[in-house]
């Protein structure tokens, strides 16, 4: 039975090379998904490695709960007495800032668009351990307030040479705190202008590496002190190096006694393990997505899986017969077909493995656009990608093809003896029933994700959403029979017996057209789905900003970080402005969660216009917060309650003065003054700058000016402001589209797969039609019919879903500030449309495969 299963499977490559398409997409996108997130993982453990000295000294909150460093220091002379420990071989001061940009030749910017634009000093100290660090490979260290060294890859993409001027914008310091680095504005010094010291120096890791992306600027202790320390000599961190045969943890404990107490010490290896810990934490939604998509692409080739599997044991149904009555058994025939799909999943599971390689370069290559720059850490292979690969592959392929190998099973040995031989198929009332039970299951676990209390309410979304496309799948043959008799009167009327031939093959075997497109249907669901999401967000934004934008003109980072209170002081001094009110953010911890902070001049209340339900704006004071209805609700705060943050500074309370109305300019829920903001140890730089004008001729010519120089920062009217923040929902979307393409594809694929075999299947009675005066254009309008028909199908059956799906979850997501349910029609139609086209393109092979069969050795075919 072994020798005779291989060798049916071996006399039909076509059909086992059909048979694999599914799954070596399905494979390889899991293959690539693993791949991408070992490397990225493998990246940024050695990178933080190499990022550390043996012991890290700095102040308890030296960072943001954002991952920025906060405005704590240390004092320059702890670095003296660090060093002179008897453990410790040298100890060095380190000055860091996160938003410090390079701007390339052709004034863009280089990054900061995901991984940190770093600035700070330069030192030489070497990394825990003795690894090696960045190093010079080019030039020499920068000396004096004139000269910078910036990293290899840096230097590269924004095109600079050592020698040149290089252009760098300090989101946090004043630019005209350096007299010496600032240049002087034609307008009499109104403009902004951006750093331009020379290029002195390259770095980069002799042994290999990169920065992932990430961007560094290192100046000279004293520059890097004026620029981002506001000239205290100070340090943000200090790294202590070991002597020789000392560990770090030896050198930590003889460094924790000379610290204050709200200094800490830690080994390197607990600060990078910490460091890393917390960014791949914070990335890991990336690995998640992905697999997601590969499991989507694994439901949908599952479905073509099954329905070749159930054609080829159709047209082998005699052969197993046979088979049966040379005195195989039911096990017997029942597991060659299992050894077949096993066959099949080792082979799509091993092209896909090779295909996954591929696509992880590919991965890599498209969030490199985005700023992740993976391309100084070679791709890691390790053994759960060639584990999950093949028990992805095998067990998948195995599993949709048991179905198909049980209905052999019920193959009698006398079938054998007849001419026709028709393979037994399930009641499709049965099947109906099933469906209508998923359905059933799945609308309750959807409601129960969407409207329910459940800590876990994402999965019991997405079991729900899984549950109804497989319910509607699987009834599908039953649904579907009404607009499959619709198409063959249609057909036959439009296109007289060919279209009426047509109509009736996808009619007699419901079941595999209903099939083969519910595999389009699952696609073109989630694609409808986004959509209506990503037109409802942006519909919702818009009246969003159309019923609370204030003032006229609102200056921000492209990137979405802080920029220089020195921009705000001079958009204050053009002509036409009368009033500039200011807003800035970041985050804490609450309860040990992450928690936002907003912070506004208590002057500035009015001009935001906030809607102060309980208690009173005016006491927007030092040591109290407003806070927003929403969150003051859902934590149980009314004004004179308490509330503890903690912030970079250390735990701080302060009073709720009152309660406003959610209201999106103010971007978090707690809001305090500046000066409790600074207090907190959060960086003095500006997020939002609001600026209110007499509407005079050439206003925003003027503010453009101000900003001519530093393309982070720009200024924009409500229209602009609407369209910026789009842009990014519309990327998305984009993203999304582009990973469900892959499903199409395998539903493309399906679509072929069917038709093709499905002429092999009929090969005598397409001879017979041949023979009775059918030629050979109508042959193919005619399987270019039967295409359409079940793309249009898988297309009517995916948009109807994805329209529910859409409108439940934007109705769920009501109140996070999302009102608006918007159904992009056109987009919808365009989807419609697309599918007649796919169905169309999908005929192309099948249609002149059967047109090219020859007549008499169709006829003759057994």
């Amino acid at each position: 039975m072994i020798k005779a299963a291989l060798k049916s499977l071996l006399g039909r490559k076509v059909r086992l090379l059909l048979s694999t398409f599914a799954i070596v997409l399905g494979v390889a996108f899991v293959a690539g998904t693993l791949i991408f997130s070992d490397t990225l993982n493998r990246s940024f453990t050695a990178l933080f490695a190499s990022t550390v000295g043996d012991v890290v000294v700095r102040p308890d909150g030296g960072t943001t709960t954002d991952g920025a460093p906060s405005t704590l220091t240390l004092p320059a002379d702890l670095v003296d007495r660090l060093a002179a420990l008897p453990d410790a071989a040298r100890a060095d001061g380190n000055v860091s800032a996160i938003g410090v940009f390079v701007i390339s030749t052709d004034g863009k910017v280089v990054s900061g668009f995901g991984p940190p634009a770093i600035g700070g000093n330069w030192s030489d100290a070497p990394a825990g351990h003795g690894l090696p660090g960045l190093e010079i490979v080019q030039g020499h260290e920068p000396h004096g307030p004139d000269e910078v060294v910036l990293d290899e890859r840096t230097a590269e993409r924004a095109g600079y040479e050592v020698g040149d001027r290089v252009a760098i914008i300090p989101s946090t310091a004043g630019v005209e705190d350096v007299a010496e680095l600032r240049k002087t504005g034609s307008d009499g010094g109104l403009a902004v202008k951006p750093l331009t010291p020379t290029l002195v120096g390259i770095a980069g890791f002799p042994s290999g590496g990169s920065l992932n992306g990430a961007t560094y600027a290192a100046f000279d202790t004293a520059t890097a002190q004026d620029l981002f320390l506001d000239g205290r000599d100070a340090f943000t961190d200090i790294w202590v190096t070991a002597a020789d045969g000392v560990s770090q943890s030896q050198l930590r404990d003889e460094v924790e006694p000379l610290l204050p107490d709200d200094v800490e010490a830690l080994t390197g290896d607990d600060a990078a393990d910490e460091s890393a810990s917390d960014l791949l934490q914070a990335i890991s939604f990336l690995t998640t997505f992905l697999l997601i998509f590969a499991g989507i692409s694994l439901v949908v080739g599952a479905f073509l899986i099954v329905n070749t599997f159930s054609i080829l044991v159709a047209q082998r149904s005699r052969e197993l017969a046979l088979l049966r009555a040379l005195g195989a058994s039911k096990r017997q025939v029942l597991w060659s077909v299992q050894l077949e799909a096993f066959v099949v999943g080792v082979v799509g599971a091993t092209l896909g493995l090779g295909l996954g390689v591929l696509l992880a370069m590919g991965i890599r290559a498209l969030f490199a656009n985005f700023g992740l720059d993976l391309s100084g850490q070679p791709l890691i292979f390790a053994p759960r990608t060639f584990l999950a690969a093949y028990a992805v592959g095998i067990l998948v392929t195995m599993a949709a093809a048991w179905l198909p190998a049980r209905r052999t099973t019920r193959i009698a040995p006398v079938q054998a003896l007849r001419d026709d031989v028709a393979l037994p198929e399930a009641s499709l009332r049965r099947r109906f029933g099933a469906g209508l039970g998923l359905i059933a299951v799945g609308l309750v676990d959807l409601y129960l994700g969407l409207f329910g209390d459940l800590p876990h309410g994402g999965w019991q979304t997405g079991s729900g959403i899984l549950a109804i496309l497989l319910g509607v799948a699987t009834a599908s043959p039953v649904i579907s029979r009404p607009f499959l008799a619709a198409a063959r009167a249609t057909f036959a009327r439009v296109f007289g017996a060919v279209g009426n031939l047509a109509g009736q093959n996808a009619l007699r075997n419901p079941r595999r057209t209903a099939a083969t497109a519910s595999a389009l249907m699952i696609g073109l669901a989630l694609a409808c789905t986004m959509a209506i999401v990503g037109d409802s967000a942006k519909a919702s934004v818009d009246r969003s900003i159309e019923e609370n934008f204030v003032g006229d003109y609102v200056v921000s980072n492209v990137i979405g970080q802080g920029f220089s209170p020195k921009i705000g002081d001079a958009m204050a001094k053009v002509d036409g402005v009368e009033h500039v009110v200011r807003e800035r953010f970041s985050a804490g911890q609450r309860r040990g969660d992450r928690q936002g902070v907003a912070a506004i001049d208590p002057a500035d209340v009015g001009r935001f216009e906030l809607d102060v339900s309980d208690g009173s704006a005016a006491g927007l004071a030092s040591g109290s917060v407003l806070l927003q209805r929403s969150f003051a609700d859902d934590e149980d705060y009314a004004v004179g309650d308490r509330i503890e943050l903690d912030l970079p500074a250390g735990k701080r309370t302060y009073t709720v003065a009152g309660i406003f109305e959610d209201n999106p300019v103010i971007a978090a829920p707690v809001l305090m003054t500046f000066d409790d903001f600074a207090d907190a140890g959060f960086p003095t730089s500006d997020n939002v700058v609001i600026l209110f004008t007499d509407d005079s001729p050439g206003v925003q010519d003027r503010l453009d000016a101000v900003v001519a120089d530093l393309p982070v920062v720009t200024v924009k009217d409500q229209a602009e402001f609407a369209q910026e923040q789009r842009e990014p929902i519309d990327q998305f979307v984009l993203m999304i589209f582009a990973l469900l393409g892959l499903a199409l594809v395998i539903a493309v694929l399906g679509i072929v797969n069917t038709l093709a075999l499905s002429v092999i299947e009929r090969t005598r009675e397409v001879g017979l039609l041949r023979a009775i005066g059918v030629n050979r254009r109508q042959l193919r309008l005619m399987i270019t019919l039967e295409s359409v028909v079940i793309a249009v199908l898988g297309a009517v059956l995916g948009v109807v879903m994805g329209i529910g799906f859409g409108i439940a979850l934007m109705y769920a997501v009501r109140d996070q500030g999302l009102e608006v349910i918007s159904v992009p029609v056109g987009q919808l139609g365009v989807f419609l449309l697309l599918s007649v086209v796919i169905g169309v393109l999908a005929a192309v092979f099948p249609a002149r495969r059967a047109a090219r069969l020859d007549v008499l050795r169709a006829i003759a075919t057994e």
